[in-house]
């Protein structure tokens, strides 16, 4: 791996990070195997982090005490080359802080720090934001991680499902040319399974704003399984590439997209978040790595 990398290890799990957007790249078992999604041509990224947007704002621009700014979908954090704050063999934290290109899309002060640790068979993903400046701050929090879909190569997509730890009965939210829809629809969450399927995806991600549950299973009758857990998080998202692409994103989130026929202040906007002068907020989540039977 290139120098500006940090590769984990753990009781049978490793991952690997790096300094770009504070990106993990890598999800492996003990075995080698490959969880998440190594950044084909469908979709060249593996597991960004959403900062300070998440999803789109209209127009892609921010609008902050009755002045626009160049905003792109998801913020600018995870194109941005982080600090190493802390280097472990089990544990790393990455730093962004606000310069004068972020104050040229987000005229705030941050300090925005990602924490990877490693314990076993589990990763767990700290998200911690802090307010450096001296009014209340605006922002939004997200994770984006992919993973193979399907995860044991030999399977279909469809043999795959997601398993809530509670009945998910609320309508769901979808998207359209990025921004949210005002009307819900009705979930395809029957109990706590959606089954997969390519289809599913046909109108972009799949958005429970109000998830009964802050944990699934993503798996197969068997094979390799995943486990996320998250707290913090006030959304899911759940994402693959319309028209079909070997991975699935599941993404824990503090804010979403702007609803389409919101064109106001950012500090207004569904789904952020206002922190006082000095104060932190966090969104974390953790992903368990399951062998099964082959």
């Amino acid at each position: 791996m290139a120098q500006d990398s940090q590769t984990l290890h753990g009781d049978g799990i490793s991952a690997v990070i790096v300094g770009q957007g504070a990106e993990l790249v890598s999800l492996q078992d003990a075995q080698g195997f490959e969880y998440l999604w190594q950044a084909g041509p469908e979709w060249r990224r593996h597991s960004p982090v959403l900062f300070p947007i998440v999803g789109r704002l209209k127009g892609d621009q921010l609008r902050h005490r009755g002045k626009t700014y160049p905003m792109t979908q998801h913020g600018f954090a995870r194109d941005k080359p982080f600090a190493w704050a802390e280097r472990g063999p089990r544990s790393c934290t990455l730093v962004l802080t606000d310069d004068a290109d972020t104050r040229a899309h987000y005229p705030c002060a941050f300090r925005f720090a990602v924490t990877y640790t490693l314990s076993r068979r589990q990763l767990g993903v700290a998200l911690e934001v802090t307010n450096t400046g001296d009014e209340p701050l605006p922002a939004s929090v997200g994770a984006h991680p992919a993973f193979n879909w399907p995860l044991l190569p030999e399977l279909s997509k469809q043999a795959y499902r997601l398993t809530f730890a509670n009945d998910e009965p609320a309508p769901i939210r979808r998207l359209k040319d990025g921004l949210l829809l005002a009307e819900t629809r009705p979930t395809p969450i029957e109990g706590r399974t959606l089954a997969l399927s390519e289809r599913l995806f046909d109108d972009d991600a799949v958005i429970l704003d109000r998830p009964a549950s802050t944990s699934v299973r993503y798996a197969a009758d068997r094979g390799p399984a995943i486990e996320m857990s998250w707290q913090g998080a006030e959304e899911l998202g759940i994402w693959s590439k319309p028209g079909g692409a070997p991975f699935l994103c599941l993404e824990p989130w503090h804010g979403v997209a702007s609803p389409a026929d919101f064109d106001g202040e950012f500090t207004d906007k569904l789904g952020v978040m206002l922190i006082e002068p000095g104060a932190k907020r966090s969104l974390s989540y953790r992903i368990s790595l399951e062998q099964g039977p082959l």
